[in-house]
């Protein structure tokens, strides 16, 4: 929901701020997108794993870092939430609750674009995952996402449940329902590209498939959650 919310508002914002400065709209779109996905990753990371993504989740489950069943449950959960998130910016920028997007997009470029930047993306969370830097995630996928919002001519969507979210706003970050299969079919081409990347430039061991569950961040303790001190080893001297 969060998610959706900052592209979609942000964008909304973007418009009303600079109005008819398109590449200004983008810079402020983009900067927003991606301090804010940081955050955001910060914030659920260690309760989800910050599984905002279908296509990450599902490469995961792919890798033995989910069970199938547990992607399939977050699967309605990351589209119901970007859902959510659109109906919330509309709101706060008192539009209608609900306003379905125009902004026609599935251009051959476009979709290459989409296959590019979704292959990418998951390049980039497995393999610091597999090389053992997986703390560096939120940063790294921020920065991915707002530097890709200018060098793919889609803007980066890159992500399925974003892009049924983004159909719920007519505004600068919508996208247009009859645009939205094919923006979902080139994402998921593209987790299928990335996922061939990641198992030939990491090759699958052991230690990266234990490493697969925290994909961006591990999971909390639960003997150190709330503030909990950690049991004494028995080790200690």
């Amino acid at each position: 929901m969060l998610l959706a919310a900052l592209v979609v508002g942000s964008g909304i914002a973007a418009v009303q701020l600079s109005p008819g400065q398109v590449g200004l709209q983008l810079v402020e779109n983009a900067a927003a997108t991606a301090a804010g996905l940081f955050a955001i990753i910060l914030m659920v990371g260690p309760v989800s794993g910050a599984h905002f993504n279908p296509v990450v989740t599902l490469v995961d489950a792919a890798f033995g870092g989910v069970s199938w069943r547990d992607a399939a449950a977050y699967l309605p959960a990351q589209v119901a939430g970007c859902i959510g998130g659109a109906v919330l910016a509309n709101l706060m920028f008192d539009r209608s609750a609900v306003s379905i997007a125009t902004h026609h997009r599935a251009s051959g470029a476009h979709l290459l674009a989409e296959v590019v930047a979704t292959a990418g993306l998951i390049l980039l969370i497995f393999a610091l995952v597999r090389s053992g830097r997986a703390e560096r995630a939120p940063a790294a996928v921020g920065a991915y996402i707002g530097a890709a919002y200018w060098f793919t001519s889609s803007t980066s969507f890159a992500n399925p449940a974003i892009t049924v979210g983004r159909m719920f706003s007519d505004s600068f970050a919508g996208i247009a329902p009859a645009s939205a299969p094919a923006f979902i079919a080139a994402q998921v081409v593209g987790g299928a590209v990335g996922y061939g990347l990641v198992r030939l430039f990491y090759p699958p061991t052991a230690t990266a498939r234990a490493q697969a569950a925290q994909v961006v961040l591990p999971h909390a303790d639960p003997a150190t959650a709330n503030g909990a001190e950690p049991p004494a080893s028995r080790d200690a001297s």
